[in-house]
C-alpha cells in the first residue's frame, strides 16, 4: 500500500478557506488518500468543517480518512504537513478594536492586519500562538514543514524563524499569482501567456519582469503597456471588488517603474502619500477604501451562513482549484514532482539589498528536498528603500515579542510611515496604550498595561 501524508489544518475553524485547500490536495492523485486532521477551539465550526471534508471526499471519490481534534498537540502528532489558517481575537473584538481605537486619533485604515498599528497589534496577538504550534511540531512532528497562512505574514514568519529555526516553515500568499492574473485582464493577454519573477517582502514584492511570450518564443516587456493603458484611461479595470479600483499601485508605478504585487487597499497603508487628514480629495481619486477589512469580515460572515447551509444539506460538493500554492508544494514534496512557488523565508541572502534576518518573499523551488528559495540579488535601489520603511516595524514588533519589551511596541508604530505621517509622537504613545489596554485579554502578560498607569 502507497505511504499517505498526514495533513494537519489547525484553524479548520476558517471553513472556506479549509475547504479550498483541502478540495485542492485531494484532487492530486497521489494525495487522495491521504489522512486529514482537523482542529480547531470552536467545536460548532470544527464540526461543519467535518461535513463539508467528508462531502468533498465523496464528491471526488477519494480514499482520504478524516479525524476531529479539539487538541492540538494531538492534531499534529505524526503530521507531515501543518497548514495554520486563523485569527487570533476574531473579527469582533479584535478586528473591530484594530479600527475603531487609531479612529479616535484620526488615524484611518483600509486593511490593519500586516503592518500599521493594526498589523503590530495582529502580531502582538498571533505570533505567541504560532509559537505554541512549533513548540508542538518540535516534540510531536519535527520534520512536518508548516504552511503558514495567518497575517501579519512577514511579522509571523520573521518571530518563527527566530524563535525555532529548526522548524521548516513558509508564509502563503496569493497576492503574487493573484495580480498577475489581474493584469493578464487589464492588457487583455491570457494569463498563461504571461511569465513575471516576483521579489521583496509580503506585499510589498514587485515584479522585477513581466513580459509576454510571443509566437517566435522570445518575450516582450510588458511594463510600457501597462504604463500606457493607465495615463489613457484604460487599467485598471480588472477588480474583484467595486470598492477597490485598484489605482493606488499603478500611480505607483509611474513612481517607482516597478508594478507591487499587494493590492491598492493595502499599499495606501503601507505609504504615507494616500491617506491623509484633510485630503479628502486623495481618497476620492484614488478610490481608497477606507474601513475595507471590517466590510468585508461582515459580508463573508453573512455569506458563510448560507454557503455552509448549502453545502451541509448538498449531496455532492462542486470543487473548484484554487490559486494557493499548498496542494502543489504537499504534492511536490511528498513525489518529488518539481515546482515553483512564491514563499516567505528567512531572507538569508536571497535578496543582498535586505537584511539576512528579515522574511523575503522570494520564488521557490519546490521537490523532494523541500522548499529552496532561490537567490535574487538586489533590487532596485527605490524598491529596497521602500521595503525597509516596512521591514522596520516588522523588526521592532519581533524584537518586543523575543525581549518582551513592551517599548518595542511603541517603537515599531512610530516607525510606521503611515501612522507617523498622521500623528506626533504623544498621538502615537497614547495611541499604543488605549489598544494594549483594549486588547488586555488577548496578548502576553509582558505587553499588558494597567488602566491607572495609562492614567497617570
Amino acid at each position: 500500500m502507497t505511504r499517505q501524508p498526514k495533513i494537519t489544518f489547525i484553524g479548520a475553524g476558517s471553513t472556506t478557506f479549509m475547504k479550498n485547500i483541502i478540495g485542492d490536495i485531494l484532487q492530486r492523485p497521489a494525495l487522495s488518500g491521504a489522512k486529514i486532521a482537523l482542529m480547531d477551539i470552536n467545536a460548532e465550526r470544527l464540526a461543519e468543517s467535518e461535513v463539508i471534508v467528508r462531502k468533498l471526499i465523496s464528491s471526488l471519490g477519494a480514499k482520504a480518512t478524516i479525524e476531529m481534534h479539539s487538541s492540538q498537540k494531538r492534531a499534529l502528532d505524526g503530521a507531515n504537513f501543518v497548514v495554520v489558517a486563523f485569527q487570533i481575537g476574531g473579527f469582533e473584538p479584535c478586528t473591530v478594536t484594530d479600527f475603531e481605537v487609531p479612529k479616535k486619533y484620526g488615524l484611518r485604515q483600509t486593511i490593519a492586519d500586516t503592518l500599521g498599528v493594526g498589523g503590530i497589534m495582529r502580531g502582538l496577538r498571533t505570533v505567541p500562538h504560532l509559537w505554541s504550534i512549533c513548540e508542538d511540531m518540535m516534540q510531536v512532528c519535527p520534520e512536518a514543514i508548516l504552511l503558514q497562512y495567518v497575517n501579519p505574514m512577514a511579522i509571523n514568519t520573521w518571530a518563527i524563524a527566530e524563535k525555532y529555526p529548526k522548524i521548516k516553515q513558509v508564509g502563503l500568499c496569493h497576492s503574487v499569482q493573484g495580480t498577475a492574473m489581474e493584469l493578464a485582464e487589464d492588457l487583455d493577454i491570457p494569463y498563461e501567456e504571461i511569465r513575471y519573477k516576483s521579489a521583496g517582502i509580503n506585499h510589498m514584492a514587485f515584479y522585477l519582469k513581466f513580459e509576454h511570450r510571443q509566437p517566435d518564443g522570445s518575450y516582450k516587456d510588458l511594463y510600457p503597456d501597462l504604463l500606457r493603458g493607465y495615463r489613457e484611461g484604460r487599467a485598471p479595470k480588472a477588480t474583484w471588488n467595486p470598492r477597490c479600483p485598484n489605482k493606488v499601485r499603478y500611480e505607483m508605478l509611474t513612481r517607482l517603474g516597478y508594478f507591487v504585487t499587494e493590492s491598492s487597499e493595502h499599499f495606501a497603508e503601507y505609504t504615507p502619500y494616500f491617506i491623509k487628514e484633510g485630503r479628502e480629495d486623495l481618497i476620492e481619486k484614488f478610490g481608497i477604501p477606507l474601513d475595507e477589512y471590517p466590510k468585508r469580515c461582515v459580508e463573508q460572515i453573512e455569506r458563510w451562513k448560507g454557503q455552509a447551509a448549502a453545502y451541509i444539506s448538498a449531496d455532492k460538493i462542486e470543487v473548484k482549484q484554487s490559486k494557493e500554492y499548498a496542494s502543489s508544494i504537499v504534492n511536490s514534496v511528498w513525489t518529488g514532482e518539481p515546482s515553483v512557488i512564491y514563499g516567505n523565508q528567512r531572507n538569508n541572502g536571497c535578496i543582498t539589498s535586505l537584511p539576512d534576518n528579515c522574511a523575503a518573499e522570494v520564488p521557490c523551488l519546490v521537490d523532494e528536498n523541500g522548499i529552496q528559495p532561490t537567490f535574487v540579488g538586489a533590487l532596485p535601489p527605490q524598491l529596497t528603500a521602500l521595503m525597509r520603511t516596512n521591514i522596520n516595524v516588522q523588526e521592532l514588533t519581533v524584537q518586543a515579542l523575543m525581549t518582551e519589551n513592551r517599548e518595542h511596541l511603541y517603537h515599531a508604530a512610530m516607525m510606521d510611515p503611515h501612522t507617523a505621517a498622521e500623528l506626533d509622537l504623544d498621538q502615537i504613545w497614547s495611541l499604543v496604550d488605549d489598544l494594549l489596554i483594549a486588547h488586555d485579554e488577548w496578548i502576553p502578560q509582558w505587553a499588558r498595561i494597567e488602566k491607572k498607569v495609562r492614567a497617570a
